[in-house]
């Protein structure tokens, strides 16, 4: 609420719509009658409120719902946005109409476009290869909040998590399998992340909110130490891994290494005896979400590559295996772990699930 001379004002924006159906669903009243409730209370308290009320329609729903009609997407996003229109009206609603607004029109995506070009001018927007969830049935990446179980939520159809796509090219009537690397815009939010982290402790917010805020944000203190390939003579190889550790005064005990399925040297390192058991388990770990591969309660699964690398502290041999649970957007894709007597995770227990 901003205090002013004249009056006092407040806003309740509300979630835009998606208008990518025939109309309401009843979870859509559910959440807008709260703030509706809200806005009328501040009104009877004289404050003037801002309370609008606009349609978001890009992305696959839209899509995916004009192909399923046969029609084409501006024909029935402006037909559903009338009817979901006229159904909040409805209701009843005490919405600011006169400030409706729609991001599929060129008045509103000229500014988010605006927007885009000066984070690209700042170096805060940049392409990189990440993993992503490719769905081949309706030929897009979906977000993860679109992938349910290993399936896109729209149809079912089940959804791969790789960072690169295999493209069918017909050349002189001979089918030919290419990868490519999948690239995609990202924005730097890690750029902003000491300020975000260190502005939460002036928020009015519940301490719980705020703890959930800065594990978001997950900043941890710690070390980049390197360790060498051991070829299969036992000798030092050119090739070194990189790996970050919050407890560099632990490294002693090391005793493996956990590489990321995604990690585009894995198959470099794999051995000839085990190349066929990590590459089943590789499509396994492609086919699930970020949320499932860390989940804490979930029992770790892993495969041994069959290399070693070299314990830059104590020297001696470790060996690398791949698991699911390191994530391939860390920017090393390592994890080293020490074992203690009491652990309950072992080299050998990790690969119980997949290849007992």
């Amino acid at each position: 609420m901003l205090n002013s001379p004249i009056s006092v004002v407040g806003s309740r924006v509300d979630f835009l719509i998606w208008s990518c159906g025939a109309g309401l669903h009843v979870g859509h009243p559910l959440g807008y009658t709260a703030t509706d409730i809200l806005a009328r209370f501040k009104r009877m308290q004289g404050f003037n409120v801002l309370h609008p009320m606009g349609w978001d329609a890009f992305g696959l729903p839209a899509e995916q719902y004009a192909i399923d009609t046969g029609t084409h997407p501006k024909i029935t996003t402006l037909r559903n946005i009338s009817r979901f229109r006229s159904q909040l009206k409805s209701i009843g609603f005490s919405y600011d109409w006169d400030r409706e607004i729609s991001t599929t029109e060129p008045d509103y995506y000229k500014w988010t476009q605006w927007i885009f070009l000066q984070l690209l001018k700042r170096g805060l927007a940049y392409q990189a290869e990440v993993p992503v969830n490719w769905c081949p049935a309706l030929g897009t990446v979906l977000a993860n909040e679109e992938v349910v179980d290993g399936v896109s939520e729209r149809g079912g159809h089940p959804v791969i998590r790789k960072v690169y796509f295999l493209i069918l090219c017909y050349i002189l009537s001979t089918l030919f399998i290419a990868k490519q690397p999948m690239r995609q815009w990202m924005l730097r939010i890690t750029a902003y992340a000491d300020r975000l982290l260190e502005d939460l402790d002036d928020l009015d917010w519940p301490e719980s909110i705020k703890e959930m805020q800065r594990n978001w944000i997950g900043r941890s203190e710690g070390a980049e130490l390197d360790f060498v390939v051991i070829n299969g003579n036992g000798e030092e190889a050119k090739k070194r891994i990189t790996v970050y550790t919050t407890r560099p005064d632990t490294i002693f005990g090391a005793t493996y290494l956990v590489l990321a399925p995604e990690h585009p040297c894995l198959s470099s390192l794999l051995s000839e005896a085990q190349s066929k058991h990590v590459e089943v388990y590789r499509e396994l770990a492609f086919k699930k979400s970020d949320l499932e591969r860390t989940e804490l309660q979930k029992e770790k699964t892993g495969v041994f590559t069959g290399c070693y690398a070299k314990n830059p502290a104590n020297g001696q041999a470790v060996p690398i295996w791949v698991a699911d649970y390191v994530l391939g957007r860390l920017s090393t894709f390592f994890y080293p772990l020490v074992l203690h007597p009491s652990s309950n995770i072992c080299p050998m227990s990790l690969t119980a699930l997949i290849f007992s």
